[in-house]
């Protein structure tokens, strides 16, 4: 557990909440690379909110949004969250949104708050959180082998069902 004494959820946003990798293991950029109205026009990544929603709730609300990104995309970022309704549709609370500039320093955040699960498509960010976040989750499409020290899981549902094991449920 943590010195908070419950379970505590922490999310990447980019390739995971929003925009992950396709099915070839491409990139969608209008987010990072278009107009801003293009941007907030795109979907979030299939099945995020209605999972995030119900994980959301068995955390007990002790979720947050932990990303790496410069201030541009910080700001866009929050514009989205905004415009797709995020915080109502998922249940986050919108104070529990961090930025940071380096991936590594995600370790930071989630050791402040205690994360006990984290959600990352970045491996470098998992080997950051080994000694932090004892259960992780390295999200969406990957090319590489993954270590046993993380846990894959390509999509939404299967993220759900990662972390409810961890609940013994």
């Amino acid at each position: 557990m943590n010195s908070y004494g419950q379970p505590r959820l922490g999310v990447d946003f980019g390739r995971v909440i929003q925009g992950a990798a396709l099915p070839d293991g491409g990139d969608d950029t209008v987010f990072l690379s278009g107009g801003i109205e293009a941007a907030l026009a795109t979907p979030p990544t299939d099945g995020a909110f209605e999972v995030l929603a119900r994980l959301v709730a068995r955390f007990d609300g002790q979720a947050w949004v932990i990303s790496k990104c410069g201030p541009r995309v910080q700001e866009r970022t929050l514009q989205w969250l905004d415009h797709q309704g995020f915080y109502q549709r998922t249940g986050v609370p919108s104070d529990n949104v961090r930025f940071c500039r380096k991936r590594a320093d995600k370790a930071i955040h989630c050791a402040e708050l205690g994360i006990t699960h984290m959600i990352d498509d970045r491996l470098d960010v998992h080997r950051a959180l080994r000694d932090v976040v004892p259960n992780r989750y390295l999200f969406g499409v990957q090319g590489a082998d993954v270590p046993d020290w993380v846990r894959h899981t390509a999509t939404w549902s299967e993220v759900e069902v990662a972390v409810a094991a961890t609940f013994g449920s």
